[in-house]
């Protein structure tokens, strides 16, 4: 049986609006989710150009291509 590893808590809360620093795209975060397959967290977000939902793994999101704006 799996047991599901501790995780950090969530760098950006959900409701925060990040930007990539590549592609200089603007997002916000709707939640957190677990992938089935491995049960990582990851972050289900929002861009705010197309208006299309995305899911990326916890730890990439927090390595630093995202910044946190106002």
């Amino acid at each position: 049986m799996k047991t599901m590893q501790a995780t950090s808590p969530a760098l950006f809360p959900i409701g925060s609006k990040l930007q990539h620093k590549k592609t200089g795209g603007f997002y916000e975060v709707m939640g957190i989710a677990t992938i089935e397959a491995n049960l990582e967290k990851a972050y289900v977000y929002l861009s705010l150009q197309t208006h299309d939902y995305w899911v990326r793994p916890q730890a990439e999101m927090e390595d630093g291509r995202f910044i946190l704006v106002s």
